[in-house]
């Protein structure tokens, strides 16, 4: 028998309304052609995500997506350098995250931000490319893709100082009830993973019931953070429909409702061309 820890989760019924996956990682998932990004879209469209956002975390990684982003009208990418990467950020790479980041495809500046649980990069030099990449969103106009670890006050505080794009999307949101009035307040959109599903994420729950419609998506940020009940094992983007349930359950509405402010907030922060619900 195989370990079944290595094996990807069922794929979910379809959900009664087509959603969109804000955040993953297709190379990360194992994707390497068009026929591997082809193969996991078909699966996730089959539990009701239609279309997929792949992200980048490093020059590689944002090439890739960028050009994968071409292969299939199901999938668009978002561009940028990791915070836990920007050690090294030099004029050089900051023309082709820009060159990149300007492709029709490409509907995020993302994923940037802070992240002071690793000591990968200091934090003066994440802070100096984090102030780069959100100019970068406002001179191109489309939507900042935060990512925050351990940064909150420090993310708040400059994007303050700099001032926000007309679009600001915290990936993976990890913040409680207090972090996510303060964005909600701010006109910032929180994007949930499977972290909201886990039983012991209390704050996070909280955040998720007072998110108001057309302030929260969905995301899976596979490969990781695979939902409960199937948390630790691998993730793929069919993943975002467990997580779609989970939240209705917690916010005490109804799938199709959840649904349609998914899709419906994707389609508004994404410019992604509406699609025919179900």
């Amino acid at each position: 028998m195989g370990d079944v820890k290595r094996e990807l989760p069922p794929v979910p019924d379809r959900l009664p309304v087509a959603v969109v996956d804000a955040h993953t990682h297709l190379d990360a998932c194992g994707a390497v052609t068009a026929a591997d990004v082809t193969a996991m879209v078909d699966r996730a469209e089959r539990a009701g995500v239609a279309r997929v956002v792949t992200v980048a975390d490093d020059l590689a990684s944002a090439r890739w997506a960028a050009e994968a982003a071409g292969w299939d009208p199901r999938v668009f990418a978002a561009v940028a350098i990791h915070p836990t990467r920007t050690k090294e950020f030099g004029e050089a790479e900051k023309a082709e995250v820009a060159r990149l980041a300007a492709g029709d495809r490409v509907v995020a500046v993302g994923e940037t931000g802070l992240d002071y649980y690793w000591d990968y990069s200091p934090h003066d030099a994440q802070q100096e490319a984090f102030r780069w990449h959100i100019d970068l969103a406002k001179r191109l106009d489309k939507p900042l893709m935060i990512h925050d670890r351990e940064a909150h006050d420090d993310v708040l505080r400059i994007l303050a100082e700099e001032g926000a794009p007309n679009a600001v999307i915290f990936h993976c949101f990890s913040g409680d009830a207090e972090m996510a009035r303060k964005c909600v307040d701010a006109g910032y959109v929180l994007s949930f993973a499977g972290t909201v599903t886990f039983k012991n994420a209390k704050g996070l729950h909280e955040a998720a019931r007072l998110c108001p419609a057309g302030q929260y998506l969905v995301e899976t940020d596979a490969p990781f953070l695979t939902p409960h009940p199937f948390r630790g094992r691998p993730n793929e983007p069919f993943g975002a429909a467990y997580t779609v349930r989970h939240l209705a359950a917690l916010r005490g509405e109804a799938v199709h409702e959840v649904a349609t402010a998914v899709r419906t907030t994707a389609e508004r922060i994404y410019r992604l061309p509406s699609v025919t619900p179900g």
